[in-house]
């Protein structure tokens, strides 16, 4: 038994070791790491996007263009067939999804059905009439497959581009069936490479059809071999321009710019594949002295005159660009030519100082709160207070190792959680420590003994209790945004990283200490004995309590029926750009007069950190998804000159409509499986108590919302069911010590045995409050303005759990008459005995 003792012991330290050698590389440089052994493993979480800057943009691709192309290319396969066959037709349309074609000759009419069904699938459907009228209806589903195949064929081309455009630290993927979300971190011009990404950069070479200009064309009729377009002039002049491909952008072999020395006017160089380059010579050659049409996503970028015929495959193509402009343009036609338009839905941008700036806070939030928490565990338990912070430590080294070794990104919510998780984490040693405490006064008890159940006891209140947090930390994941994900996969690692380090680290400590010490008892401290003989008559007052608290949430009910929260971009759409003033202080006054007069609707501004920063918040545009990401375009180009851009937000009607559903979505589910849990773990009065705190603190955290004003958001939604799983957290340690006395005394009136619970438990519920209340004092104080009304809700909301977990949870199991019948003696009696309430 000792040896295995011994081994077990062993087994931690390599554990421990393995985790500090796995977590070191996160002190060091990339310049360090480089000169390390290539045989160390050099694993180091990621900084998110927030942290070290960048651009996240999210685009969309038009439907709408999908449709048109599916209906382009069928309206040309109708056409090819039935002139193929030498079948008269009249009226060839598309519409929406549906292509209609009318036969001028009954007679062969089936003849030119039977044609037309080798374009049908289970997709596609051809209807026939009698008056001659055949029509290929194109399904929502058939659209769907495009959109897919459209989105996969883009993924490809936006990394190429996204690399033509200098940049290395990038990642491109898919976003449900339609979107593509990219990712940028760095140093991003954000606008150049919106525009970079958007246009499908469709470039292809036709000749013009000079049979008539462009203006007697849209006067009369065109043939159908030709189409109209119109240039990039302002105002746009029509062209007539020739169907017939001569070549595009995918023909091209080389691209490449060329700056005129003297006009310094740019354009671009290019030479076409052989194939191509035959075709071009061949059309030259017999249209010389005629006009060529150079077109640009069905603009007509250019019209050269063919002074000769380009046998070489080579040439130029000059348009009225800057050089900025040519050099995207040769970027996009070497990445290739888009299936479809991307537009951007959401774009969430941060400045590389921003990012470095909140890095430095978080660390001195986390640093402080360490410092905070330790001072208050080694003031309580001496020795064990120490094993608790050595503990602590290790944790945190452990969390860091693990984010390390699953490559995971670490945000600035993430640090938030880290923050977070030294407060909380000592909850398992104070739980640990308080029930040895309780056990080394049952008669008869060595102090090893009480060492032993202790730790044995505590166990399955450590696990139920943290279980409710886990399951809000997996639930944020889904639905949270990438920082919020951050912030959940910090938190889901704490919690079973504390779990571990509590069961095997901590009790190797104590270990160690009885073997070496032999001590009788545990530490001794100033206020050890503040809670040891507490004796709170709780449920004496619970009917006034319960009173005041219903009166309260009917007034944050009311509260929010009629003034209603404050809602942030993310679920309302809408602009959020922070800025710092280049020289001086920030001018509120005059932000809102240069903004107001770019007639953006309602534009607020604010200020925020010191005075040389303001945050400027623009509502949702009635325009569409175009509409609003030309906010942030127009407010760009009005304060470039004056100020710095720290962060930009931008979240269009699709996106915020998806965000508010999954919000919802994710508050629901995390209660459900959160209340699931504690019903198969406890009887049903105790999740009926959990339910209704669990409504409790979720109305009362809205009313603070409606009452301060303050916005809520995404990180809102995950501060509240950060909350909700803390209160259930603190909830669960009552209810179990409850359970664990309903068995005990069986004849003990039910408002005398709950306070029997919640005085025994009351050191646990004060210490683990004060602990975490430190830590987000921190983390409020010292961790930035961007995480501070998230930091205030976890304040508010500890303490408010902390309040529920007796008065409201509680007095809820008298309400459904929680009472075990009468089966015998009580096991004991608990009335005035050292360190257990009076009843």
């Amino acid at each position: 038994m000792h040896h295995f003792s011994r081994l077990k012991t062993l087994l931690i330290w390599l554990v421990a070791i393995a985790a500090i050698v796995v977590a070191a590389p996160n002190l060091l440089s990339q310049a360090q790491l480089s000169s390390l052994p290539s045989w160390i493993r050099q694993d180091r979480a990621t900084l998110g996007l927030d942290l070290q800057g960048g651009s996240r943009i999210v685009l969309r691709l038009e439907r709408s263009d999908i449709i048109r192309d599916r209906l382009e290319a069928t309206v040309a396969s109708v056409r090819d067939k039935l002139r193929g066959a030498g079948i008269r037709y009249t009226g060839l349309a598309g519409t929406a999804q549906t292509v209609t074609v009318k036969v001028t000759d009954m007679a062969q009419l089936q003849a030119a059905a039977d044609l037309l069904k080798s374009l049908t699938s289970a997709d596609v459907s051809l209807q026939q009439s009698n008056d001659g009228q055949l029509t290929l209806q194109i399904s929502d589903k058939a659209i769907d497959a495009d959109t897919i195949a459209a989105q996969t064929r883009s993924l490809d081309i936006v990394a190429r581009r996204i690399a033509g455009f200098g940049k290395e630290n990038f990642t491109v993927r898919p976003d449900g069936n339609d979107r593509i979300a990219v990712q940028v971190l760095g140093l991003v011009d954000a606008e150049r490479l919106k525009n970079l990404l958007n246009e499908p950069a469709a470039l292809s070479f036709h000749l013009i059809d000079e049979s008539m200009t462009g203006q007697q064309a849209l006067a009369g009729r065109w043939p159908a071999t030709s189409q109209v377009l119109y240039s990039l002039d302002d105002p746009p002049v029509p062209y007539l321009v020739d169907r017939t491909v001569i070549a595009t952008s995918a023909d091209f072999a080389e691209v490449d710019t060329k700056t005129d020395p003297q006009t310094q006017d740019s354009a671009i160089v290019y030479r076409l594949n052989a194939e191509a380059a035959k075709r071009l010579a061949q059309a030259t050659s017999a249209n010389v002295g005629k006009h060529l049409a150079i077109v640009f996503d069905d603009q007509v970028m250019a019209d050269p005159v063919i002074e000769a015929p380009m046998s070489d495959g080579s040439g130029e193509i000059s348009a009225n660009f800057s050089e900025e402009g040519v050099e995207d343009l040769a970027v996009m036609l070497r990445a290739g030519a888009l299936p479809a338009t991307l537009t951007s839905v959401e774009e969430r941008t941060v400045s590389p100082v921003f990012g470095s700036e909140s890095v430095f806070s978080g660390l001195i939030a986390g640093i402080v709160a360490v410092v905070l928490v330790a001072t208050l565990m080694i003031t309580l338990y001496r020795i064990l207070g120490i094993i608790a912070v050595v503990s602590l430590a290790f944790n945190l080294v452990l969390i860091v190792a693990v984010l390390s070794l699953a490559g995971a990104i670490l945000t600035l919510p993430g640090i938030a959680g880290l923050v977070l998780i030294v407060g909380m984490a000592v909850d398992s040693n104070v739980l640990i420590y308080e029930r040895i405490r309780e056990e080394e006064r049952v008669p008869h008890t060595t102090f090893a003994q009480a060492v032993e159940r202790g730790f044995s006891r505590a166990f399955a209140t450590i696990v139920d209790a943290n279980v409710t947090i886990f399951i809000a930390a997996v639930i944020l994941f889904f639905v949270g945004s990438e920082s919020i994900r951050g912030f959940a996969v910090t938190l889901a690692i704490g919690i079973l990283t504390t779990i571990l380090t509590a069961f095997t680290l901590t009790r190797s400590f104590v270990a160690a200490w009885l073997a070496r010490r032999h001590p009788r008892h545990l530490p001794k401290s100033a206020l050890t004995g503040l809670f040891e003989h507490a004796n709170i008559r709780f449920m004496g007052i619970r009917r006034y309590v319960f009173t005041a608290s219903a009166a309260l949430c009917i007034a944050a009910m009311l509260a929010f029926a009629t003034v209603g929260l404050q809602l942030g971009i993310d679920f309302t759409g809408g602009s959020l750009i922070e800025v710092k003033a280049k020289q001086g202080n920030a001018d509120i006054a005059d932000l809102s007069a240069r903004l107001n007069e770019l007639n953006l609707g309602p534009v607020r501004v604010e200020r925020i950190g010191d005075a040389t920063n303001a945050l400027i918040r623009v509502g949702s545009q009635d325009g569409g998804e175009n509409a609003e990401q030309s906010v942030a375009t127009f407010i760009r180009g009005e304060l470039a000159e004056d100020y710095d851009f720290r962060r930009v937000e931008v979240v269009g009607p699709a996106v915020s409509g998806e965000l508010t559903m999954l919000a919802t979505i994710g508050i629901l589910a995390s209660l459900f499986a959160i209340l699931l849990y504690i019903w198969i773990r406890f009887e049903w009065q105790f999740a009926v108590g959990a339910i209704v705190a669990t409504l409790h603190d979720v109305i009362i955290m809205l009313g603070l919302f409606v009452l301060s004003g303050m916005e809520f958001n995404l990180t809102s939604v995950a501060a509240l069911l950060t909350v909700v799983g803390y209160s259930l957290n603190d909830t669960v340690v009552v209810y179990d010590r409850m359970r664990e006395n309903l068995k005990r005394y069986r004849k003990m009136p039910l408002p005398i045995l709950i306070d029997a619970a919640i005085n025994q438990t009351l050191s646990r519920t004060i210490l683990t409050a004060a602990t975490t209340l430190l830590a987000l004092l921190a983390l409020y104080i010292f961790g930035g303005a961007v995480i501070r009304s998230f930091t205030f809700t976890m304040l508010f909301g500890v303490a408010l759990g902390t309040f529920s977990s007796i008065y409201i949870a509680a007095p809820v199991l008298i309400i459904f008459r929680l009472r075990r019948e009468s089966g015998g003696e009580d096991e004991g009696d608990i009335s005035m005995k050292p360190g257990k309430p009076a009843v």
